[in-house]
C-alpha cells in the first residue's frame, strides 16, 4: 500500500474498507426506520391483511409524491434487509415479478394499534433534538458542558420538555410506550418477584403504565405510584392503584418493596445511592419480605449476554444506550460490579440478577 503499513491480504483489505463503510452508513438505517413509522407503512400493510404488492403499498399512500413513488421500492428494500418486512415476490401471467411485503415481529411491534407498540419510542430517540448531540460529541470532550444534548442545543433535555410542549408529549408518549411492552413481559415472565407482596411503590412510575399491569396482575396487593406532584397530582386511583406525589431525593412510602423500572440509570453514583437509601428505608428486612426490585440493563456480563439469543447485538445495543444515557443525561448504563458496589455503598446485604427480559434485567437487592 505505497510503502505504508499493510492491512493483510486485498480480502481482509475489502473487509475492512466494507466494516469502515457499514458503520459509517448506519444511522441510514435508522432514517429509514423512521420513514417507516411516520408514513404507517407496518400499519398500512397489516391492514391489508395479506401480502401487500409495491403498488397497492404505493397506492396508499396519500401523501407521497406521484414523481417519488419509485423511491418506495428502495425505502423497502432496506427495511427489507434490516428485518422490518419479508419481501416476497408474486409473478403474474404476462407480467414482471412485482415485490410483496408481509410483516415480521419487529414491524409488528410498530404497530399504532398494538397495545405494546413502540413506534413512539422509536420517534423519540430519532427527534432532531436527541439526533443533533451526536454531532457534537467531539467538541463536548473538550468542554465544561455535562452533557452532550446542552451543548448541541443550548438547553438541557429537561428545559426542552418544560419549554416545548410537542417534544414533551413525545418524551412521556416513548416512555409510556416502553413500560407498556415491559409491563406484559415482566407480569408474564417475572411473576414470581411479585408474589407474596401485600404492597408495592413504583418509584418513578409516571402515570402508572406498570403499576396498573402489577395491581391487575396482583388484586391483593396495594400498589402506588410516587411521581412528582406535576406528574400524577391529579390522576384518579381505583382499586388497589394509588398515586402519591413526592420526590424520591426526599423520602418514599414504605411498602413491602420498592420498584425502579428504568429509573437509576437516568443518574450518576451520588445520586442513585440517596434514592437506594430512602428505598431501604421504606422496606422491611429480607426476614420480613422486603426488597428493591430493579429493572434495568446490565452491561459486560457473559452469562447475560450468553442468556440472550441474540448475541453480540444485544451487546451493542447496551452499549448504545450507556452512550446515549451520557449524550442525554450524564448518567450511564452499568455493569454488574458496578451494580453491586452501589448496593453495598448502601448497606444492602445482597442481590438477585434475572436476565429474562431481553436487553434488560429484572434484579431483586435484599435488605
Amino acid at each position: 500500500m505505497n510503502g505504508e503499513e499493510r492491512i493483510g491480504t486485498t480480502d481482509e483489505l475489502l473487509r475492512a474498507h466494507a466494516h469502515v463503510w457499514n458503520h459509517t452508513f448506519a444511522f441510514i438505517s435508522s432514517a429509514c426506520l423512521k420513514c417507516a413509522v411516520q408514513l404507517g407503512i407496518p400499519d398500512i400493510i397489516h391492514r391489508h391483511g395479506q401480502p401487500m404488492k409495491l403498488s397497492q403499498l404505493v397506492a396508499s399512500l396519500p401523501a407521497l409524491n406521484p414523481a417519488k413513488s419509485h423511491c418506495i421500492r428502495r425505502l423497502m428494500r432496506v427495511l427489507a434487509h434490516d428485518g422490518f418486512f419479508v419481501e416476497l415476490k408474486a409473478a403474474d401471467a404476462g407480467k414482471e415479478e412485482e415485490a410483496e411485503y408481509t410483516l415480521t415481529p419487529a414491524s409488528h411491534l410498530l404497530l399504532r394499534t398494538t397495545p405494546a407498540s413502540v413506534s413512539p419510542f422509536v420517534l423519540f430517540v430519532l427527534h432532531p433534538l436527541i439526533v443533533k448531540p451526536w454531532n457534537w460529541l467531539t467538541p463536548w470532550l473538550g468542554n465544561d458542558d455535562p452533557t452532550t444534548f446542552l451543548t448541541a442545543n443550548g438547553r438541557t433535555i429537561w428545559d426542552c420538555a418544560g419549554q416545548d410542549p410537542a417534544f414533551n408529549s413525545l418524551l412521556n408518549e416513548g416512555m409510556e410506550s416502553d413500560s407498556r411492552m415491559m409491563a406484559s413481559v415482566v407480569i408474564q415472565e417475572c411473576r414470581g418477584a411479585f408474589v407474596g407482596l401485600s404492597s408495592l411503590v413504583d418509584v418513578g412510575g409516571g402515570t402508572g403504565t406498570m403499576a396498573k399491569a402489577i395491581a391487575e396482575a396482583f388484586p391483593e396487593m396495594k400498589c402506588t405510584v410516587l411521581d412528582l406532584p406535576h406528574v400524577v397530582g391529579k390522576l384518579p386511583g381505583r382499586k388497589n392503584l394509588f398515586f402519591t406525589p413526592g420526590n424520591m431525593f426526599e423520602a418514599i412510602p414504605p411498602a413491602n418493596a420498592i420498584l425502579l423500572k428504568w429509573i437509576l440509570h437516568d443518574w450518576g453514583d451520588e445520586d442513585c445511592m440517596k434514592i437506594l437509601r430512602h428505598c431501604k428505608k421504606a422496606i422491611p428486612s429480607k426476614q420480613k419480605g422486603g426488597k428493591v426490585i430493579i429493572i434495568d440493563i446490565v452491561v459486560g456480563h457473559q452469562k447475560l449476554e450468553e442468556a440472550n439469543e441474540n448475541g453480540d447485538k444485544s451487546i451493542q445495543t447496551k452499549l448504545f444506550y450507556d452512550m446515549l444515557m451520557m449524550v442525554l443525561v450524564s448518567a450511564k448504563e452499568r455493569t454488574e460490579k458496578e451494580w453491586a458496589n452501589l448496593f453495598s455503598a448502601v448497606g444492602f446485604s445482597d442481590y438477585k440478577i434475572n436476565p429474562i427480559l431481553g436487553l434488560r434485567s429484572l434484579i431483586e437487592v435484599y435488605p
